[in-house]
């Protein structure tokens, strides 16, 4: 059975390309420059922007994993995820391959943070989430008409190993610690945030997309329950790290100050509201489902850390 990840260079194709090795070994790792993460990989060179690159990618599969990662730039959103999202159900419809779609939390109501389920109010509050809304309602309206058989699996902020670029308590807090300065915390330290750790996502998504019964529905990632503030985590890396623990506070004020000057805090500052409240990812759906057990905040951590070689 031929399975193929299309956006496989980021952190959780790479993740899922791992855990893909426990159903088959026909394995197509497609992205600009793929590279093989599995000996047995195939690597196809493609760009998913273009209808004859995506149908050349899904040709042949039976599966299809959408984990493709944009620049972090609302105008490139806006203009490129619906053409790759309808790229890739014009090749899955075309091939009669089944799609498992990896998304994330931006189309959820801002007032409904904690908790999260897969009943949240769809609502979003900035313009990256009405995007995600876009591809969202394109994926399931296929779906409940009977186009396509597809399923969404979706995932809080998330961290791990190998998440240099990625995630937001590698870059501000990991990374700070290492240059010997105060871990950022954009938002309100003392409010609860829940991260999923990449290998259980890589898992879980496989797991999924060899699940003929888990089709036609969205599905939450496992992801720890009861997760810390802000500042229980810092002061956790900064233990394992064995560095003072140091934090610097970025409010919103400063956010939109500082953004005038950088583009990358430009696109974080709509997104401030997930940090100003709770945010809290419930994942027991598929928990119960499937008998697993998300890795804790404590051993996650320690993983992390481990994997990008700081202890």
């Amino acid at each position: 059975m031929k399975q193929t990840i299309l956006g496989a260079g980021g952190v959780i194709g790479r993740e899922l390309a791992k855990s893909l090795k426990d159903y088959t070994t026909e394995i197509r790792l497609v992205n600009r420059n793929p590279k093989k993460v599995n000996e047995t990989d195939e690597l196809f060179p493609a760009d998913l922007l273009y209808t004859g690159d995506v149908m050349k990618a899904v040709e042949g599969s039976d599966i299809v994993y959408l984990t493709a990662g944009l620049k972090y730039d609302k105008k490139t959103w806006i203009e490129q995820w619906p053409v790759i999202m309808r790229n890739v159900i014009d090749g899955c419809k075309r091939h009669n391959a089944k799609l498992v779609f990896f998304d994330n939390v931006y189309l959820y109501d801002k007032n409904h943070l904690n908790p999260m389920t897969e009943d949240t109010p769809v609502n979003p509050p900035s313009k990256k989430g009405l995007v995600r809304t876009e591809i969202y309602n394109i994926l399931m309206n296929e779906i409940n008409a009977g186009n396509i058989k597809a399923l969404i699996a979706r995932s809080a902020d998330f961290y791990g190993p190998d998440t240099d670029s990625t995630s937001i308590i590698t870059i501000t807090v990991i990374k700070n610690f290492e240059r010997k300065k105060k871990a950022l915390w954009i938002g309100k330290p003392d409010c609860l945030h829940s991260f999923t750790f990449t290998p259980d996502a890589g898992k879980a998504t496989a797991l999924l997309g060899n699940t003929d019964d888990a089709y036609g529905q969205v599905w939450h990632l496992p992801t720890a329950k009861n997760p810390f503030t802000g500042r229980k985590f810092i002061e956790i890396i900064a233990r394992e790290m064995g560095v003072e623990r140091k934090i610097s506070v970025i409010s919103e004020f400063s956010l939109k100050m500082l953004s005038i000057f950088s583009s990358n805090l430009r696109e974080l500052a709509e997104m401030y509201y997930q940090n100003d409240r709770d945010y809290v990812f419930e994942s027991s759906k598929f928990e119960k489902r499937f008998d697993f057990n998300p890795t804790s905040y404590e051993d996650g951590i320690k993983l992390t850390l481990n994997g990008q070689n700081k202890l």
